[in-house]
């Protein structure tokens, strides 16, 4: 039993929001706190999410925010609730960085940075007594305690409890390689695989079709698929055809059915609504008026505006008749099929589904590791990009710290 002075010493191993939130949290609830990532410093994905504009949350109504991590929604619901999108914007101003909501809703820090936002973050945990120590990769346990391999050899450290916040399994050459996996496995951690998240998916395009407009963005779409529970769902947005398929933001925030699909039946059927914000009347008015003797990709272009990458796939996926035909090809225009072989690898993914199963924790500590916590992607839940990763990670963080200190007073006693 720890007496009453004994200072604790808690170590956090992962340097991501999750980890330097829960050492914000471990620091403020005074125990002594190393942190320790195999990076030569911490934050790196943070950093390059970033470089885009930093978004670190959602500003829609928290009802609907929730539900943006489907099945495990229930099990995220009490973090939320304790730290969700209006207590990540007011931490953010307690570092002295503004913010603001953008048209769809995402919030951004006012100059769009994450460089001074995580400056900020981390002068305020060094202030705080968080003791930094990188280049250190967790190799599991010696003897019951941390072990690390350093650029001095491998070492162990004393610690009255760990969290693990390792990231998932996505953009390994920033530190999220799934390494923990096989050391959890080993300690009888239930576990989900890991699987790429808002991720892009594969497409069998005819080397005409790729070689022409790999890499254009197709904006102003609508897609309409299935969603997890298999009901039908429409999605407007923008994504990008790549040399070998999809990405982009749509595709994102559909990719957690699209990959259950293709899991399940081996492929996903979706299909485009080119012009969604004209009506199917509307459509079909267009195409069937006469055309003379302008061939149909020009009167598509001259009546509907259909050209470039839209023209392009309604060539790739609509046969020769179909597109000769004036009332199947208004159809197609409105609801063209395209099939999504697989996602990409996971490496390539923003982030990753999967890792350590909600009913192997006890709050955030397994249940088979006594005083060993897990926080953010590690995790087995996944979210759309908008704001929704960080947030649940940050709110995973404070609640991993929180329960942390629980655990050990309870041991003081």
């Amino acid at each position: 039993m720890q007496s009453q002075s004994h200072t604790r010493r808690v170590a956090v191993i992962g340097g991501g929001p999750a980890g330097l939130m829960a050492a914000q949290t471990l620091a403020q609830g005074g125990a002594q706190v190393d942190l320790y990532d195999a990076m030569p410093s911490v934050g790196r994905k943070f950093l390059l999410a970033g470089r885009g504009g930093m978004n670190i949350t959602h500003a829609e109504p928290f009802a609907d925010f929730v539900t943006r991590y489907g099945r495990a929604s229930a099990a995220l619901l009490p973090q939320l609730q304790a730290f969700g999108p209006q207590q990540v914007r007011e931490w953010v101003h307690g570092l002295g960085v503004d913010t603001f909501v953008g048209t769809s809703g995402r919030v951004f820090p006012t100059d769009m940075k994450a460089a001074p936002l995580l400056r900020a973050w981390l002068h305020r945990l060094r202030e705080s007594g968080v003791q930094f120590h990188m280049r250190h990769r967790w190799l599991g346990w010696r003897d019951g305690a941390p072990l690390f391999a350093t650029p001095d050899g491998e070492r162990s450290v004393e610690a009255d409890a760990v969290v693990l916040a390792l990231g998932g399994g996505s953009w390994a050459r920033l530190g999220s390689d799934g390494a923990w996996q096989a050391l959890l496995a080993q300690r009888g951690v239930a576990l989900a695989p890991l699987v790429p998240a808002n991720c892009g998916f594969d497409v069998d395009w005819s080397g005409h079709f790729a070689s022409r407009h790999a890499g254009e963005p197709l904006t102003t779409v609508a897609i309409i698929s299935r969603d997890a529970d298999g009901k039908a769902q429409r999605k407007q947005g923008q994504f990008v055809v790549t040399a070998g398929g999809v990405e982009g933001s749509l595709i994102y925030a559909l990719s957690a059915a699209l990959r259950e699909q293709i899991g399940a039946d081996g492929s996903a059927l979706i299909h485009l609504d080119l012009l969604p914000d004209w009506s199917a009347e509307r459509v079909a008015d267009e195409v069937t008026r006469p055309r003379g003797a302008r061939s149909m990709s020009s009167h598509l272009q001259s009546r509907l505006g259909i050209k470039g990458v839209k023209s392009g796939l309604l060539r790739e996926c609509v046969g020769a008749d179909e597109f000769a035909d004036p009332a199947q090809l208004a159809q197609a225009i409105k609801a063209l099929p395209l099939r999504l072989l697989r996602p990409r690898p996971i490496d390539e993914a923003i982030s990753s589904a999967g890792g350590v199963r909600f009913a192997a924790l006890d709050g955030a500590m397994l249940t088979a590791a006594p005083g060993v916590f897990v926080a953010g992607e590690m995790v087995d839940w996944e979210a759309p990009t908008g704001g929704y990763l960080l947030t649940a990670c940050l709110a995973g963080g404070l609640s991993a710290g929180q329960d942390v200190l629980r655990w050990l007073e309870r041991g003081a006693r």
